[in-house]
């Protein structure tokens, strides 16, 4: 494969690498910015800054944090700030319970079985389709799904780059679709709820907010990659005549059947469980103690606003929990209490950086929030937009674009979000937009350029991949492939929102589309 393309693509994104090459770290980056936060409120506070908030009708101006009680704010809140941030629980508990399924090897099993069962002709699309699911998982499926892809297609004769960038695209490029919550969920939950506070206090957004267009979106994804893989990809890349020799892909030994079947109705019992937990109430018998549906709301005994949804992160990490539990009692891979414990505590080591930069983005947010510069930017940016008579549609589309430009310098999703939301959340509210769809939006936009993102943190291991198969294969040998992906995943995707805002559709449970500021 000739890898020496000179064309605009390669030119531009040898641009970004370059750019993207010279940002600080993004702990360091949030660190960066909240300095620049408190001087700028000091800047700011040197001027007649105000606006006029369109819900209270108050008069609202900048605090200066360079004052002397804005050095105590800073102060007596740093503990506070970290530990009270929404993202940082939500994302511990939920990977305490996915550290099981991986020291359990219950993940790498399910994704195996998944992909090998499928039909020949079905292939594809069981590959991508498991890469979308593998997002449940955080990060897995690109350690275990994208190679993998690589060597089922050379197993069946097929170039094994193909079956790479099918995997890859629904890894990465479908990170926005699932038909189950993940990790990313609550955390960037937690994020739009922090943001959607500058302008309602007792606003929430659960983790399942976006669940409904999710759901249809794995299906659609999975259909469209498919697609770009059969007829593009695969033609592009023709016949494979590398020195690369098909590896046995090993079918599931009798240990791992047994682990499954564990592993399968420990989740009948969590789904009945969750089922009962919610059906509709029946009285009890001893101190009025329901005999159902004791996780709906005890005041209303409606779902949307209720403990269960509310509780969406302890449910994901209990299922995982016991689920990986199970698999390793019936595999016997989990020999004890030790290996459960010491399987948590190795996921909790791979997220030493997330915590570091997670101390720095509350911080960061925290600052930004004090000031009030967020909120009088929100207000001063909606009402250049709303001059400008843009509608509904080209504000949306205008989001995705900005959210997937911004993603081939910033990998981090978080770390986007973080930076994102408390600008792009309060504007829209002032505009009658939820921020649940604001932040669907924002995730369509940060998943369609993953695939082709240089500062995206596994993109140089998908390189190491492609290399096993082409030794001249390099970053432009990547974006050349995985380019169509993200061109018909971003062009599908903003129709699909078009039609779904057109019909009005909710989003997820509780999540409207729009909103109305409180009178």
């Amino acid at each position: 494969m000739d890898n020496n393309n000179n064309g605009f693509v390669s030119r531009f994104l040898g641009g970004i690498e370059r750019v993207g090459n010279k940002l600080p770290h993004p702990g360091a980056l949030f660190a960066f910015f909240a300095v620049g936060i408190v001087i700028l409120s000091g800047i700011t506070s040197l001027f007649t800054i105000s606006a006029l908030h369109p819900g209270t009708g108050q008069i609202i101006e900048p605090v200066n944090l360079m004052s002397q009680e804005g050095l105590h704010l800073i102060m007596t809140h740093m503990v506070t700030n970290f530990t009270s941030f929404a993202p940082l629980g939500t994302v511990l508990v939920a990977m305490l319970g996915i550290g099981i399924t991986e020291a359990s090897g219950l993940m790498s099993t399910g994704l195996r079985l998944l992909v090998i069962s499928a039909p020949k002709r079905l292939l594809t699309f069981a590959i991508v389709f498991a890469g979308i699911l593998s997002n449940t998982a955080s990060e897995v499926g690109y350690v275990v799904l994208v190679p993998l892809g690589g060597m089922i297609f050379l197993a069946v004769g097929r170039n094994p780059i193909a079956g790479i960038a099918a995997a890859f695209a629904g890894v990465s490029g479908g990170y926005s679709a699932n038909l189950l919550l993940g990790t990313i969920d609550p955390l960037l939950a937690g994020l739009s709820e922090e943001a959607a506070h500058i302008i309602d206090k007792a606003y929430t957004v659960n983790p399942a907010a976006n669940y409904y267009f999710m759901f249809v979106s794995t299906f659609f994804i999975a259909i469209m990659g498919t697609w770009v893989t059969e007829k593009i990809v695969v033609p592009r890349l023709g016949k494979y005549t590398g020195d690369a020799k098909p590896e046995e892909i090993k079918k599931l030994d009798a240990m791992e059947k047994r682990g499954l079947k564990f592993a399968f109705w420990a989740f009948v019992v969590v789904v009945v469980l969750l089922f009962w937990s919610v059906a509709p109430v029946e009285a009890g018998f001893w101190k009025n103690i329901p005999l159902s549906g004791f996780m709906r709301d005890p005041e209303t005994g409606g779902l949307l606003r209720s403990p269960f949804m509310s509780g969406i992160v302890a449910i994901i990490f209990l299922t995982a929990a016991v689920m990986g539990i199970a698999y390793g009692i019936g595999a016997k891979t989990l020999q004890s209490n030790y290996d459960v414990i010491n399987g948590m505590g190795k996921s909790m080591a791979t997220l030493g950086t997330y915590i570091v930069l997670v101390f720095f983005a509350a911080q960061f947010v925290a600052y930004f929030n004090w000031t009030n510069l967020g909120l009088i930017f929100a207000i001063k940016g909606a009402n250049v937009i709303s001059s400008l008579g843009l509608g509904r549609i080209p504000l949306m589309i205008a989001l995705v674009l900005i959210a997937a430009f911004i993603n081939l310098v910033v990998g981090s999703a978080s770390a986007k979000w973080a930076i994102l939301a408390p600008v792009f959340i309060p504007m829209f509210m002032l505009l009658g937009y939820s921020p649940e769809f604001t932040q669907l939006a924002y995730r369509v936009g940060d998943s369609v350029t993953n695939v082709i993102a240089p500062m995206m943190s596994y993109f140089a291991m998908i390189v190491a991949f492609i290399e096993r198969y082409d030794k001249k294969a390099g970053i432009g040998t990547i974006v050349a492939t995985m380019l169509p992906y993200t061109l018909i995943f971003l062009a599908g995707w903003i129709i699909m929102l078009i039609i779904w805002i057109t019909a009005g559709l909710p989003i997820g449970p509780g999540a409207p589309l729009f909103y109305e500021l409180p009178a």
